[in-house]
């Protein structure tokens, strides 16, 4: 469906005018919505905790149960048709009415939350499932009238205020029409080969059941001809699924127009590429964001405190909404605020890990959380509840070690801002979504924040020989402006310190004061005159064979690509053409260079070039492969090198317009003669 013509269905369908539907000063375009600015709660709270709870927590699966059920052979699948009975029978309308949050604690809770230093709180309004969580207007499949019989919102909202601590919501109910198209399948083996999922259920079909009177499509949206996605469903609605209509849209924006005026919420996550359904209708996000702004103002008497987020936003798009990295972070600190959002687990309650003890620990949350705040950033972190609402023995722990680690260090984290730079040391981190790893942080890794005129320099690591060294404060390092005058380690007081020409040079206890991580508190230089010098990464060396290797793990990602360890290491997930690699390589001497490259992509038709600051090689190709595990090696790339030393290489699309998905697994280049 064209923009266009989504738009004007909409207007036609809900009876309203551009002009009828927007009051205040922001209207549904970009170019207004541009004036809007991170409201300075948001980028001094840093840290947020996100119950993501819905009915799929009941059988403790984790994320997706409700696709993953339809699908046969499926873990999911198996355990419905196990506990609950066959999808045919039993399907996850039928999951939503076992949902009772009946142990659930709130004020509890949100007390350990905010002892483990979350400023703001985020509950789950609906996930893929289409299942509001709340006391819906428009969606009559909701938890006030289903399940747990609780508005489970409005009660998140009033504990979270009261508690002193900023509230939000997410939103992924956008993503249901496509998402749900599995429950309109059948076995394809077994006793049950060819019978109906109840995918296609219709009202008429509840009578005399618990759902009387209830439609399943208010649920499931199915009274579609699926699209050509399958199992292997894609994440944008335009690629390889059927296209929601109009009254689907409208349906949307309703209920997520409802919930603001409803709830409030300082703080919207979309679970969407921009905006929801904005590859549909880019009406419909825009108009939220309006919405959203101007009802926020006219509660907070001119005032904008509201922040809504999307995800692979353009610089331009940065400045109308906020930008959120799913399982993520930044490799650098960007001009606007933006969050992380990730989990100790998985999304949805998972039984297994906590089973295995395989949450994420404190120290990495720490670790994470310093190098995200360094960076302009803030994280969200989830952690999931069970179906009755209580979290496990190991959750609990994890809450107490944050809280913990805040008591000592919180000052170095909230209401700080960057610095001129985010940090120091050897491990570097990837950026873009589903970029995060363990990383083998050091003493020698620091992450850099500032508060007036004090820096904290935070070390990811303890110093075995007892003296934690800052190099970038090192005497002779340009741009540094005054003195240290002194020195504190959080949790233990001053330290002994000496500024050499190596670095400021501090001397740690015997004792440890905390765990994970540990912060220098310094004072004594002009923090808005000192100007330090970004660390240099060390640059790729030609081998003995003479050509030099760019590899994914020496990559600076930017964008939403990833890299990706296995089977082949690659970097992944390259549907945006904005999206680029760089690396850091030294040229022996200036020429021209011949660019080999291993591709894969199902795509095909696409093609990358290389960039090293003088002039795009010629393009290279991307065949279509068996898969995205099947590499070929590509070549006929020819690079020019106006001058020897270090230099920027750059791989990115060759014609944006024409992009398709690749995966990069290495970039070769050779020399073929000198200028």
């Amino acid at each position: 469906m064209a923009a266009a013509t989504a738009i004007s269905l909409w207007q036609e369908q809900s009876g309203q005018s551009e002009a009828a539907t927007q009051t205040g000063p922001f209207q549904p375009n970009w170019d207004s919505l541009s004036d809007w600015e991170c409201p300075e709660w948001f980028r001094d709270a840093k840290f947020g905790i996100w119950a993501h709870w819905t009915a799929q927590c009941v059988p403790e699966m984790g994320d997706w149960y409700a696709r993953q059920m339809y699908m046969q052979g499926n873990d999911d699948y198996n355990y419905q048709c196990a506990h609950y009975g066959h999808p045919s029978k039993v399907g996850f309308k039928d999951v939503d009415h076992m949902w009772h949050a009946e142990a659930w604690n709130p004020e509890r809770l949100m007390g350990l939350y905010k002892a483990a230093g979350a400023k703001y709180f985020m509950a789950l309004g609906q996930h893929h499932d289409n299942f509001d969580c709340y006391d819906s207007k428009h969606q009559p499949w909701n938890s006030v009238a289903i399940g747990p019989k609780k508005d489970i919102v409005g009660t998140w909202a009033r504990v979270a205020r009261a508690h002193d601590m900023h509230f939000a919501v997410s939103s992924h109910g956008s993503h249901a029409w496509s998402w749900y198209e599995v429950a309109q399948g059948a076995d394809t083996s077994g006793p049950l080969a060819g019978v109906p999922y109840d995918g296609k259920m219709t009202k008429a079909d509840g009578k005399g059941k618990w759902w009387d009177g209830l439609d399943p499509q208010d649920l499931y949206a199915q009274n579609h001809i699926p699209g050509t996605g399958g199992l292997q469903w894609d994440w944008e609605v335009s690629k390889g699924s059927s296209t929601p209509d109009a009254a689907y849209c409208n349906k949307f924006y309703n209920r997520i127009t409802d919930l603001i005026d409803k709830y409030q919420p300082d703080l919207i996550y979309f679970d969407d590429t921009v905006m929801p359904l904005y590859q549909v209708d880019p009406s419909i996000g825009l108009r939220i964001a309006s919405h959203l702004y101007n009802t926020n103002m006219k509660r907070n008497h001119g005032h904008l405190g509201a922040v809504m987020t999307g995800k692979g936003l353009s610089p331009s798009q940065r400045r109308a909404i906020l930008l959120d990295i799913e399982r993520g972070q930044s490799d650098e600190i960007k001009p606007q605020p933006w969050q992380t959002d990730t989990c100790i687990g998985s999304w949805h309650y998972d039984r297994r890990i906590y089973q295995n003890h395989s949450y994420k620990t404190p120290d990495q949350v720490v670790k994470m959380l310093v190098d995200i705040v360094s960076k302009n950033g803030n994280l969200m972190l989830n952690i999931p509840l069970k179906g009755d609402g209580t979290i496990d023995p190991d959750e609990l722990t994890f809450l107490q070690g944050m809280a913990a680690w805040m008591a000592i260090n919180e000052q170095a984290i909230f209401a700080t801002r960057p610095w001129k730079i985010s940090g120091e040391g050897v491990v570097r981190g990837s950026s873009g979504s589903f970029s995060e790893a363990v990383r083998p942080y050091t003493a020698q890794d620091l992450r850099f924040t500032t508060k007036g005129d004090v820096l904290y320099a935070t070390a990811l690591g303890w110093p075995d020989d007892g003296t934690l060294k800052v190099t970038t404060l090192a005497t002779d390092a340009p741009g540094i402006v005054g003195d240290v005058r002194s020195v504190e380690l959080l949790g233990h007081g001053p330290v002994p310190f000496t500024r050499t020409a190596h670095g400021l040079l501090a001397t740690m206890p015997a004792t440890k004061p905390c765990d994970h991580a540990y912060v220098l508190k310094i004072t004594g230089l002009d923090m808005v005159a000192s100007h330090p010098v970004r660390p240099s990464v060390p640059p790729i060396h030609a081998a003995v064979d003479g050509t030099w290797t760019l590899s994914p793990g020496s990559a600076t990602l930017h964008g939403n690509i990833r890299a990706q360890n296995a089977p082949t290491p690659n970097i992944g997930y390259w549907d945006d053409p904005g999206d680029k690699a760089t690396w850091q390589v030294h040229f022996d001497t200036p020429g021209t260079y011949a660019v080999t490259a291993r591709v894969s992509g199902p795509y095909g038709d696409t093609s990358f070039v290389v960039d090293a600051g003088s002039g795009a090689s010629t393009p290279l190709s991307v065949p279509k492969t068996a898969s995205w595990d099947a590499y070929e090696t590509v070549s006929g790339g020819v690079l020019k090198v106006d001058a020897a030393g270090d230099r920027t290489v750059t791989v990115g699309a060759a014609d944006p317009a024409a992009w398709h998905a690749m995966n990069l697994a290495s970039v070769t280049l050779h020399k073929e003669r000198p200028f």
